[in-house]
């Protein structure tokens, strides 16, 4: 098999060949067919995230066909297209595992961090954690982490009417679908200079597009963090009215300024979301084939990765980068 490794923090990753693995109990193997380069996995090239597992394979928004299963895998799901997310094991025995919040799991794998990911020709992947799939591997990869960590911020940003999404990204462009579809009004943060993502925010349905430095036309009742900027939240908090929620939808974020109580007061919340749940999945794609979400994609080969890291860290991308094998 071929991958895209990183052997070093900070270092662009090397391609290299490696004996094609074989799954264990509980285990899949999956011939990739795309996969989605995240802003996690620059956190974790970069060494924003500490520990990473290394040597490492990254990538976590994986679509394949299953080729081996492991003992205690049904044998009937060869031959089935897969999705590996984020998420990729728990422990299912701490206290967050036993109270339905798999996501706080004191001792998870994530995939493409602590266990090898999906910038690769095959995946070893835990089964019970590789959703079924149907359609297209390209336009399915960037909902397995942007599309699922999108509707996760979503059900915490609560039921309100005005949405603002701070960065328009590869998941705030998968989310702002969503909205529409659900009949709220989105109300897109870009890069101040950066007039294409606000045309595309338009173009995608939302009421008002404008820098991050500017304040919305009216009070919003709720907002969304995708950049990873601390200091958006206080503007965000400012941008949101009496009770309003903001949301930081990131896994990894600079620090957030001081800032003066008055602008969290008025019952104002600020709230994280961390990881996801299988639930979250099996919702999440239900919902997004019924609004008939669209993800717009720029493909690069397998072995142009550092490319496509390269292109996302420099804010040059509106949509999602996908590798293909």
């Amino acid at each position: 098999m071929r991958a895209m490794v990183l052997e070093k923090i900070g270092e662009p990753l090397r391609a290299v060949e490696r004996p094609l693995p074989e799954p264990l109990a509980g285990e899949i193997r999956l011939r990739v067919e795309a996969c989605a380069v995240c802003r996690t996995d620059l956190h974790v090239v970069d060494g924003d995230l500490p520990r990473p597992k290394l040597p490492l394979v990254p990538g976590h928004e994986i679509v394949g066909i299953i080729e081996a299963v492991g003992s205690g895998v049904d044998p009937a799901r060869i031959g089935r297209r897969a999705g590996v997310p984020w998420l990729g094991h728990t422990c299912q025995h701490c206290f967050y595992c036993r109270s339905n919040a798999e996501n706080l799991c004191d001792n998870p794998l994530f995939t493409g961090y602590t266990r090898d990911g999906g910038f690769a020709t095959d995946v070893i992947a835990d089964a019970d954690y590789a959703f079924d799939l149907d359609g297209d591997p390209v336009s399915l990869a960037p909902l397995l982490c942007a599309g699922l960590i999108g509707w996760r911020s979503l059900k915490r940003a609560g039921d309100g009417k005005r949405i603002g999404i701070y960065g328009f990204g590869a998941a705030a462009h998968i989310i702002a679908q969503i909205c529409v579809w659900q009949g709220r009004q989105v109300y897109a943060f870009t890069r101040p200079d950066d007039a294409a993502a606000r045309r595309f925010a338009l173009d995608l349905g939302a009421a008002w597009a404008g820098g991050s430095d500017e304040p919305p036309p009216e009070p919003l009742d709720a907002a969304i963090i995708f950049a990873p900027v601390g200091n958006l939240v206080p503007a965000a908090l400012k941008a949101v009215r009496k009770g309003g929620r903001v949301v930081c939808g990131g896994i990894h974020m600079s620090d957030i300024p001081a800032m003066p109580y008055a602008v969290l007061w008025g019952e104002r919340e600020l709230v994280s979301v961390a990881n996801l749940t299988r639930r979250d999945g099996r919702e999440f794609f239900a919902i997004a084939a019924e609004a008939g979400v669209k993800t717009h994609t720029i493909v690069y080969p397998l072995g142009e990765a550092n490319r496509a890291l390269a292109d996302l860290r420099a804010g040059r991308l509106n949509g999602a980068a996908v590798l293909v094998p």
